[in-house]
């Protein structure tokens, strides 16, 4: 006995937003890390970043190259 499936080769909605998630979700989580981490370096004194090898203008980089990686 043969079976035949049809396929019409559109996807509903649902399918499309459910294969768009785990993208949404990654940069949710990049932003997330970038705010957190640029808080954090901001929430330092001058002479704590200087003792970490940073200054204050770099706080903006090192805190995106730590949420979206350095070659992003």
């Amino acid at each position: 006995m043969a079976y035949l499936t049809q396929t019409t080769g559109r996807e509903g909605l649902f399918d499309k937003v459910r294969s768009m998630l785990p993208a949404v979700v990654d940069t949710w989580q990049s932003a997330q890390r970038f705010r957190q981490t640029y808080a954090e370096l901001d929430a330092l004194s001058t002479r704590e970043l200087s003792d970490l090898g940073l200054s204050r203008s770099m706080i903006t980089r090192v805190a995106y190259e730590a949420a979206y990686g350095p070659k992003a």
